[in-house]
């Protein structure tokens, strides 16, 4: 098993549609609705897939505090010939940029479930790697979450632009309570993708008011497993009167706990399963996956130069930590980074 999410799902139609929560006319399509339609989900409720062509990472704010993977990487320290031998050191895997091929249907991948893409161990060029993989397999949609927008903002604003038109990149931030909100929310609201969206778990304090402009989705979850902090929810209902008001579908993951599969997923009487619209593209045909997979490990495996990368000129100077608090505190919402 690669990572603690691992786990298979099967799809009966190679393409289909999810319709987000829409107030006006009060459409929505939920999980009761996907599997009528012979979509069979899992118990990671917003994705079907992961992939790690990284591994490891490190704490940067509260929400990390009780990381599961950080957690789970660690019971396999020093164990000769385990992916995670190595722990929870931060490390690029090569043997598994080609991972998405292996799919046997378009899914929702989450890349990195355990480890941050856009992590500053991992180089320029590798994420280049990566970003080419879910270019030429799109037939599936990649999910990235990161506690590091400011470096994903700076390449997707030079190195990695060219990927930014791309409808099967979602790009997301994990936001845990105030103060996150602040530094990270407007940092992906500049960031040029197509689809944003935001991961509000673990949700450690009321958030107050929220602007989801320019997000499509918003997942919400509370803290699970041991020294898990509670989540009230008060919280959760302000998170999903304003998605409705602001025409956001929002996805409530789980109320976590020590037990969370005890304490469940419901809201208000029912679950919340909503996703933006998207469409998965076709999965080509062996031939031409062949030809896809050739392609791609001369790309990525013969020693190349990557000209898309070396004339570029060296990246501007970052905005600091100073700048940053100075934003936060004003309360400036549009925080721009070059």
């Amino acid at each position: 098993m690669d990572n603690l999410f691992d786990l298979k799902i099967s799809f009966f139609f190679e393409k289909f549609s999810i319709r987000a929560f829409v107030p006006a006319n009060g459409v929505y399509l939920d999980y009761r609705d996907k599997i009528s339609q012979g979509v069979k989900m899992t118990s990671i409720e917003w994705t079907n897939e992961t992939w790690n062509p990284m591994r490891g990472c490190n704490k940067v704010s509260s929400g990390c505090r009780n990381c599961y993977a950080e957690t789970f990487a660690n019971r396999f320290r020093g164990v000769v010939g385990n992916a995670y031998e190595e722990g929870f050191k931060p490390r690029e895997v090569p043997e598994m940029l080609l991972k998405p091929l292996k799919f046997k249907k378009p899914s929702l991948v989450f890349v990195n479930s355990m480890s941050d893409l856009f992590h500053e161990s991992f180089s320029d060029e590798y994420l280049y790697k990566v970003f080419t993989v879910m270019r030429e397999a799109n037939w599936h949609i990649y999910q990235i979450l990161t506690k590091r927008p400011l470096r994903m903002k700076q390449l997707f604003d030079s190195k990695l632009k060219e990927f930014s038109e791309l409808e099967n990149i979602w790009l997301g931030v994990t936001v845990e309570n105030c103060r996150e909100y602040r530094k990270r929310v407007s940092i992906l609201r500049n960031t040029k993708v197509k689809t944003r969206f935001l991961s509000i778990e673990p949700l450690l304090e009321d958030l107050g008011d929220i602007d989801l402009t320019k997000i499509q989705w918003v997942i919400v979850g509370g803290e699970s497993g041991a020294g898990c902090r509670p989540m009230e929810e008060s919280w959760v209902q302000s998170i999903l009167k304003q998605c409705e008001q602001q025409n956001v579908p929002m996805h409530f993951k789980q109320w976590g706990g020590i037990r969370k599969k005890r304490a469940g997923r419901t809201l208000n009487g029912r679950t919340y399963d909503n996703f933006p619209e998207f469409h998965f593209n076709s999965i080509p045909g062996k031939s031409e996956l062949k030809q896809i997979k050739v392609d791609l490990e001369k790309l990525l495996f013969e020693a190349i130069a990557y000209p898309q990368l070396s004339s570029l000129k060296p990246m501007e100077t970052p905005i600091s930590s100073f700048e940053l608090e100075n934003a936060i505190n004003t309360n400036q919402e549009d925080v721009t980074v070059f």
